[in-house]
């Protein structure tokens, strides 16, 4: 909602409210208000007509109201802005997340349906768009820049450039181009990038950043681009680098180790920088509901010595400022009435919420049901290929039926780098090695006859079992971990089965799985019944790999799947290409060895993906 938003009618009403004349719609007394403004914590009464703030003012000044609702001397907060977020990562349609995150405080969200784009393109962005209408949840969105993230080295499901982004930035639901994963391809003057920054530039709108990395020269040079946020923070350094260098910066939780230090460093400053939000970026749905969004993050900044107060101004008035919003953000006569009310700021947890002006939540609780949209066009059958059988896992050489092979392979488990393996050969199968695995991935948006590719992976252990996600950033095709042909196999035919998801195999059978048939990565189940599989299927994942192992630094996030395909720097090797599937020639020779034999003939299925 912008000023013009809010009709002439209410608006006039609002200030004959202000002034006495008429009624207030409600009437909120008792009020210790957080002045985000200021910094204080006053006494006060706040009025709201319709949508907004008419009045903040002493407390008993006023009477006339049609609903009177005593807050008892508890606080009240703007409502919680989410800077950056993708809501795919909790697997949860659009109005089950609101459901989620608005009864714990957050009733505005930017979301980079980046996940969604990636899979569909941009109709993965009007569905976004047009699965938020009408929630309780304020959901602003932003256009992906990043389709895919790393050209040429992954195949997703559409290709942005100028043209799509224009289209986007020109929806009115979109504030700007969501962040900016092509680093390179901005300082090194793609023709790609250099039309999504114009588009960007030319809208007026918003370009957030994806810095990670980015020092000195290089960090300037991606600012002079026209990016002016950054939620990729690595140490405290580099969160004030970066702020100094003038980033608006989006500290997340899904990096709870960096807290502290973050914190230490920002209570050096003279001042806390209106440049300085939070934002959840990806939260699994079993965490969401056990911890919380921004909620949990806020309270996080606290316990490590952040005042509550400045806690807050992140995910209130700064983040209003950061989206350019002024009707959110303060409890102002003016603003919109999204407000929560808190018993203690040592502690958060909302008592109650209000969006735009309605009590929306309280006790951790909706009030009424969150309905989607019944007309929606919901994208489903997204995995576009036939079951493999195991065969497809097997791993084999041409030209030697016994001996010896040097393979290339993927080594590390988050940061990867190409390793060089000598292997045996029976019968023309690579025999692997102790310490390795398989990863096999395949294209699944039928946009292209691919083959799918398989490679050896070390740095994850000896798998005891089979792992399939299609939740697979940022590309999300189908991918399979594991050393035995018919557990990998399995999981596979499981997902494809169900529409996609994230599944577990051991001993040639199903050990969890979690259905996403919404574009292979959203649930229909409830939150709490998505939360409990996720759990179970993180639990028992652990039967599978050996997670603090192969995952250092990552515990948080320990059986969750999606980042198997990620590529988080600049030289990590991606298996969805054909050349970059395992070689059998020598290191000094290129990869993409036709001899590298995978006996799989996939027929596309070309058709669009079914509404339902």
């Amino acid at each position: 909602m912008t000023a013009s938003s809010v009709s002439a009618h209410d608006r006039q009403r609002a200030i004959a409210a202000a002034l006495g004349k008429t009624p207030f719609d409600l009437l909120l007394t008792n009020a210790r208000i957080v002045d985000m403004a200021t910094g204080e914590i006053r006494p006060a009464d706040v009025g709201i007509v319709g949508v907004l703030i008419a009045s903040v003012h002493p407390c008993g000044a006023f009477s006339a109201a049609h609903d009177t609702q005593d807050l008892n001397g508890a606080y009240l907060s703007p409502g919680l802005i989410d800077t950056h977020v993708h809501v795919e990562s909790s697997h949860l349609p659009p109005a089950r997340y609101a459901e989620i995150v608005v009864a714990q405080g957050t009733t505005t969200i930017f979301w980079d349906p980046h996940e969604l784009a990636n899979v569909l393109g941009v109709a993965g962005v009007r569905y976004a768009i047009d699965a938020s209408r009408d929630l309780p949840l304020r959901v602003i969105c932003a256009a992906p820049s990043s389709v895919p993230s790393t050209p040429g080295l992954e195949m997703s499901g559409a290709d942005f450039a100028g043209q799509e982004m224009e289209t986007m930035l020109g929806w009115p639901e979109v504030a700007g181009v969501a962040e900016v994963m092509d680093m390179h391809g901005v300082l090194n003057g793609s023709e790609r990038m250099v039309e999504i920054l114009n588009a960007g530039l030319n809208s007026g709108k918003l370009i957030e950043g994806h810095a990670r990395g980015l020092s000195g020269a290089e960090l300037q040079a991606y600012l002079a681009a026209g990016v002016t946020s950054d939620h990729e923070l690595t140490s405290a350094d580099d969160a004030l680098e970066k702020l100094r260098a003038g980033l608006t910066l989006e500290i997340r939780g899904s990096h709870p180790y960096l807290l502290p230090d973050i914190v230490a460093a920002l209570k050096t400053l003279p001042h806390l920088s209106s440049q300085i939000t939070v934002c959840t970026d990806d939260v699994p749905p079993d965490m969401l509901l056990e911890k919380g969004g921004v909620i949990a993050l806020l309270n996080l900044l606290i316990a490590h010595g952040l005042p509550a107060t400045d806690a807050l101004r992140m995910a209130t008035l700064n983040a209003a400022i950061r989206l350019q919003r002024n009707d959110l953000g303060l409890i102002a006569a003016g603003r919109r009435a999204d407000l929560v009310v808190f018993d203690s700021l040592e502690q958060l947890c909302a008592r109650r919420v209000y969006v735009s002006g309605r009590c929306s939540a309280q006790n951790g609780k909706m009030l009424t049901p969150v309905a989607a949209n019944p007309q929606l066009c919901v994208p489903r059958d997204t995995l576009r290929l036939p079951p493999p059988t195991p065969e497809a896992f097997v791993l084999k050489v041409a030209g030697i039926k016994h001996g010896q092979a040097t393979l290339r392979h993927i080594k590390g488990a988050r940061f990867t780098q190409w390793g060089e393996t000598t292997v045996e050969v029976r019968d023309g199968q690579v025999q692997l090695p102790a310490g390795f695995s398989l990863i096999w991935v395949q294209h699944r948006h039928g946009r292209h006859p691919a083959a799918p590719q398989l490679a050896l992976l070390e740095g994850w252990g000896e798998l005891r079992g089979a792992i399939a996600t299609s939740y697979s950033h940022d590309s999300h095709n189908l991918v399979v971990l594991g050393r035995d042909p018919q557990d990998m196999a399995v999981a596979a035919d499981a997902l494809i089965a169900s529409g996609g998801g994230m599944a577990l195999s051991q001993n040639g059978e199903i050990l969890a799985q979690v259905a996403m048939p919404i574009a292979g990565m959203l649930s229909d189940l409830p939150p709490a019944e998505l939360a409990q599989q996720f759990k179970n299927l993180r639990d028992l994942s652990a039967r599978i790999a050996d997670w603090e192992t192969a995952l250092p630094g990552l515990q948080s996030h320990r059986g969750h799947l999606s980042g198997l395909q990620r590529r988080a720097a600049p030289d990590r090797p991606r298996p969805d290409r054909r050349h970059h599937a395992a070689d059998c020639r020598s290191a000094d020779r290129l990869l993409g060895n036709p001899g590298l034999k995978i006996n799989i003939i996939m027929m596309i299925d070309t058709r669009p993906p079914r509404c339902g």
